[in-house]
Order: C-alpha cells, then sequence, then structure tokens
C-alpha cells in the first residue's frame, strides 16, 4: 500500500450540540492531527452540518453515509458525530470506529457534560489515528503526544471491543460506574433541562400565583417563622420531587418495554428523563425564588411583619417567607402542569434528536426500545 502524503477527513455534525462542537474545534484538527497522529503528513478537514439520518432501526447508516459522502466530496475519511447515545450489547459507546470503509462515529453524550469540546478534540484524534494507520498506512508519530495526553486517554472510563453490529468494526465503550456517569451527565445535558421553564407555562403561572399568594399572606408568615431550615430543606425537596414525579408520571415520560433485556437498557434513559426533570424544576425553583424574594422586599414593610410575627424581624424572616413560599408553589406548579399537552412536555424534556427517535419507536410494527 503506497502511503498518503495527503489525507482529507470530513465531517459530518449532527445539527445542536454536535454542530457547535464541530464548529468551535475544526479549525484547530489540522494542527491536532499533525501534531499527535502524524507530522509527514498534510492534513485537510472539512466540515459540514445536517441532520444525520436514522435508519428503521434507529441506528445512523455509517457504511451507507460514507459511501456517498466520501465519494461525492472525496474525502480519505469520515467521521460522524451525533447527540444520539449508543450501546453496543450492554455497553454504552463513546464511538465505532469501521476501518474497511474508513468511517467513524462519535456519540456527544458518552464524553459527559463538562469538557466536551476538549474531549471531542481528543477523541476525533484517536479514531482518525486508528483509521489511518490501519486503511491508509498512514505511520502514526506519537512523540507529538504528550505525556498528559497519553494519561487521560489510558485512564478515560473507556475499553476497545469489537463490534457486533454491522456499522462498526470496533467500538470504544465505557466501562465501569465512572463511564455510566459520565453517560448520564451528556444525556442530562443534551436534554438541557434548563428549558423545562419557558416552555411550561401553566406550570409556571401556578407555581408564581401560589407563592405570591403565600407572600401576602400572614399566616404563611407564621409558619414560616415557626419551620426550622432542616424542615424548610425537607419541603423543598419534597416539592420538587413531587413535581418531577408528577410530570412523569402524568406525561408518561417513563419507559416500559415488554422484553426485560430492553427494560434493562432503558433504565438509563428513565434516570436521564428523571434528572432532566429535577434539574429542570430546581431551575423553575430558583427563579421562583428570586421572583418572590423581591416581591416580599417591595410589598412587606418590616415593621408590620415583626408585628404580626410579634418579635424583631430580620433577613432571615424574608427568606424563611420565600422559603416556604416558593416550596408550596412548585406542588402547585405540579398540578398547573396538568394544562400542558403530553407534546409540550416532551419538547421541554427531551432533545430533538430524542424525541425523533421515540416517534420512530411508536409507528406500528417497531418492537424495540426508543433508545436503544
Amino acid at each position: 500500500m503506497d502511503t498518503p502524503d495527503r489525507v482529507s477527513v470530513g465531517v459530518l455534525a449532527d445539527r445542536g450540540l454536535p454542530a457547535r462542537v464541530i464548529t468551535a474545534i475544526a479549525d484547530d484538527l489540522p494542527g491536532v492531527f499533525a501534531a499527535r497522529v502524524s507530522g509527514k503528513t498534510r492534513w485537510r478537514v472539512e466540515h459540514r452540518v445536517e441532520q444525520l439520518p436514522l435508519d428503521e432501526a434507529g441506528d445512523i447508516p455509517m457504511r451507507a453515509l460514507s459511501q456517498r459522502h466520501r465519494q461525492e466530496r472525496g474525502w480519505d475519511l469520515l467521521v460522524l458525530v451525533t447527540d444520539l447515545p449508543r450501546r453496543a450489547g450492554s455497553k454504552p459507546v463513546v464511538a465505532g470506529i469501521d476501518v474497511e470503509h474508513g468511517v467513524a462515529m462519535i456519540s456527544l453524550p458518552a464524553l459527559g457534560a463538562v469538557l466536551v469540546r476538549r474531549r471531542t478534540r481528543a477523541l476525533m484524534t484517536r479514531v482518525v489515528r486508528q483509521l489511518v494507520s490501519q486503511r491508509l498506512g498512514v505511520e502514526g508519530d506519537h512523540g507529538g503526544r504528550g505525556m498528559m495526553a497519553r494519561l487521560r486517554e489510558a485512564l478515560a472510563p473507556a475499553q476497545r471491543m469489537s463490534g457486533e453490529h454491522q456499522s462498526a468494526a470496533t467500538h470504544l465503550a465505557l466501562v465501569g460506574l465512572r463511564g455510566r456517569v459520565r453517560l448520564l451527565a451528556g444525556m442530562v445535558r443534551d436534554n438541557r433541562p434548563w428549558r423545562l421553564v419557558p416552555h411550561l407555562a401553566g406550570a409556571t403561572a401556578a407555581a408564581a400565583g401560589t407563592a405570591a399568594y403565600g407572600v401576602i399572606t400572614s399566616s404563611f408568615w407564621k409558619l414560616a417563622d415557626a419551620l426550622s431550615p432542616l424542615r424548610l430543606t425537607a419541603v423543598t425537596v419534597v416539592s420538587i420531587l413531587v413535581m418531577a414525579v408528577w410530570l412523569m408520571v402524568y406525561n408518561h415520560l417513563w419507559d416500559r418495554p415488554s422484553e426485560p433485556a430492553e427494560r434493562r437498557k432503558a433504565l438509563m434513559y428513565n434516570v436521564s428523563t428523571a434528572a432532566t426533570l429535577a434539574i429542570g424544576v430546581a431551575c423553575m425553583y430558583a427563579i421562583l425564588f428570586a421572583l418572590a424574594l423581591l416581591a416580599a422586599v417591595v410589598l412587606i414593610d418590616s415593621g408590620y411583619l415583626a408585628q404580626t410575627l410579634g418579635h424583631p424581624v430580620g433577613v432571615g424572616s424574608y427568606l424563611n417567607l420565600v422559603w416556604l413560599s416558593s416550596s408550596v408553589g412548585i406542588v402547585a406548579g405540579a398540578l398547573g402542569s396538568s394544562l400542558e399537552d403530553e407534546e409540550t412536555v416532551r419538547k421541554a424534556t427531551y432533545s430533538r434528536r430524542e424525541r425523533e427517535r421515540q416517534e420512530g419507536n411508536r409507528r406500528p410494527g417497531h418492537t424495540r426500545t426508543s433508545r436503544e
């Protein structure tokens, strides 16, 4: 095999987070490949953003995309970047590598919730190194890889394993508790739980109205003054859990496949849904607390509050009142969420890609879980 002195790498990124990450690091990739893969090769990297299609099984057809794009664009290699979680058997996959067809796929959720750009750059280097060495015969020049880079790669919670799917020859799979926690964090980040507040107008309105009522009601003042910080904390935690559970149960967000094997696979995704809702409700609580505190400071005279409570008041008295009012408001928000239709809640909870795959899974005749 003649070793090429130039290698063209195409990167096809899904819309959303993959597109933002690849756009941010694309200009650095030729230099990174020269430093960490082979300094004797001239690297050309092109990236495009488009929605990666799904086949009937809910997977991205790596081979078909590789054949089409490499022929049309003259790329030697193709790297796909998606925000879909992927699995090889029971193990979550960081990347799939098909040397025969010159294609690899990176799953961003498996990279976690932080340092996503740096991890994507490092993983891109790793899969390109394997593709060019085994497919194109490019001798790797590892001298440019620093000790810390090699150490990070060695300590990463991933291991190489043979592929079972026809779309990939080998996989980098997450292993151990640390790997699963990283995947869970990445899945929650991809769902963007902070979007819950603007999407659930009915729940937000009910929560705000109830909190406002608590702020101006003297019985709430006395109750908040009598409760200890520990009890107020318990009320807050319970209220957030109540709303998260209500949203999940009322809107049928808990995935319950019929087959036992599919239930095990769906567990991680149900946990990510629960975490997404809990964080989203916590964001709603934080906003509600800030608004209620502003209202309390503006509306309640400290002298009148002291007269009602029967003792001098300070900042703590206002905070306790807002604390209790916000917690009760969140419980009311759970009831208010009943005014939202199920599709609105799904849009607020799941990423576009996850909704697309769930919709495909609900088609007649489809028996697999939507998140395999």
